[in-house]
């Protein structure tokens, strides 16, 4: 199962940068057709520079209608023309603040030379001026703005991209709320199926160790097989709880830590020094003991099979804030930072045998039914690696 996620992950990653190819590619298109729209302007505002020259300078052979029309032609592109000194000449296409309908367009209210001058000195911070010889000594300096045109363009591409990101998050969001949904009912389907298929054999199984001692099996025989068989009872308990809301007691939970451990000690690996630290002071929380339990062994189990049954193992609870703490720290081989969340994804084991759902069980328990958390909340390899669970206690889960 481990070669899966790897899987998966790579082609995540593949799709990741397949996706900011396409958008480069994307903007570096749309960044051409601005550039050679950009061009097309200057070009135009060339001609434009050209006419005002040959206005300038114009002789009775001079066609100055032409002249005129070019001048006049430009509607979209707005420009101020100013001499030497920066004296406005001519301004056009510009939303001047004050509109008067007395005076001539060439004469500027302050407010309106005022807006200009701003303009003015913003132009000339940027590319876009082209500079016109009249005469000997004499200049004029042509700066424009791009069309607006051009402006909605050059922002069109961020603005696609943007509606394409919140296109694929819409998308994402609602394929993984779907999956979530159909792999909750499956857990559910499968875990009330396990409790009843369970059912039948251990209600005969408890009949059977009633009736050894008439048999003479030897006490002590049968008060271990009784433990099996309520064991396996719990067990098929806590399956049919999975789906539906467990009856929540609040309790210390100092206590049924201690049961659980005192439970697997005398069920782990003799090679495994298991070491407890529980909080001096009682932890109120609201929670279902076997189910918690549960997530207690479980996590036991995982890290036993870490440790191939040599190693030392410790439990600690403590309080956090308004938070009930439990810690689980092994001194196993340990977990790649890239796998803290993944080992809680289902199907995920580095062991040989078993079908990696422990933890994501232990998550679910956690987090579905006591609002709390768990996480790896450290790994070294070789040397130790810890589980945390953030339980809230009973004031902060009334709240």
């Amino acid at each position: 199962m481990i070669n899966l996620y790897s899987l998966r992950r790579r082609g995540t990653v593949a799709f990741m940068l397949a996706t900011v190819i396409v958008a480069g590619v994307f903007l570096w298109v749309s960044d051409s057709i601005v550039r050679d729209l950009s061009e097309q302007e200057r070009q135009r505002m060339q001609i434009w520079a050209d006419a005002t020259r040959q206005i300038a300078s114009a002789d009775s052979s001079t066609d100055l209608d032409f002249l005129l029309s070019i001048i006049k032609g430009n509607n979209t592109i707005p420009v101020i023309l100013v001499d030497d000194d920066d004296n406005i000449l001519d301004h056009l296409n510009f939303s001047l603040p004050e509109m008067s309908d007395t005076l001539p367009p060439w004469v500027l209210t302050p407010a309106n030379e005022t807006y200009l001058r701003e303009r003015l000195e913003e132009l000339k911070h940027g590319p876009n001026v082209i500079h016109i010889i009249i005469a000997p000594g004499l200049n004029q300096h042509l700066y424009y703005e791009d069309s607006l045109l051009l402006r909605k363009l050059s922002m069109y591409p961020y603005v696609q991209l943007l509606v394409m990101a919140a296109f694929v998050f819409v998308v994402y969001y609602a394929v993984s709320a779907s999956k979530k949904a159909e792999q909750n009912k499956v857990w559910v389907g499968l875990s009330k199926e396990t409790a009843h298929q369970l059912g039948t054999p251990i209600s005969s199984l408890m009949g059977w160790v009633a009736l050894l001692p008439d048999y003479g099996v030897p006490d002590d025989v049968t008060e271990e097989m009784g433990k099996d068989a309520r064991r396996l009872e719990t067990i098929a308990s806590r399956f049919s709880k999975i789906g539906s809301p467990p009856a929540m007691q609040t309790e210390n939970l100092n206590d049924v830590i201690g049961d659980a451990l005192a439970y697997m000690r005398s069920r782990i690996s003799s090679g495994v020094r298991l070491t407890e630290s529980l909080s001096p002071e009682p932890l109120a929380v609201s929670l279902s003991r076997p189910l918690l339990e549960w997530v207690m062994e479980n996590l036991i189990k995982n890290a036993v099979d870490a440790m191939e049954g040599h190693g030392s193992l410790h439990v600690a609870t403590f309080i956090d804030g308004k938070n009930a703490i439990v810690e689980v720290t092994d001194s196993g081989k340990g977990i790649e930072r890239k796998n803290f969340k993944t080992v809680f994804n289902p199907g995920f084991t580095t062991k040989k045998r078993g079908w990696g759902l422990g933890l994501t069980l232990a998550k679910r328990i956690v987090e579905t039914y006591h609002h709390g958390k768990i996480f790896v909340k450290a790994s070294d390899p070789g040397v130790a690696t810890t589980f945390r669970i953030v339980l809230p206690t009973s004031d902060t889960a009334k709240q």
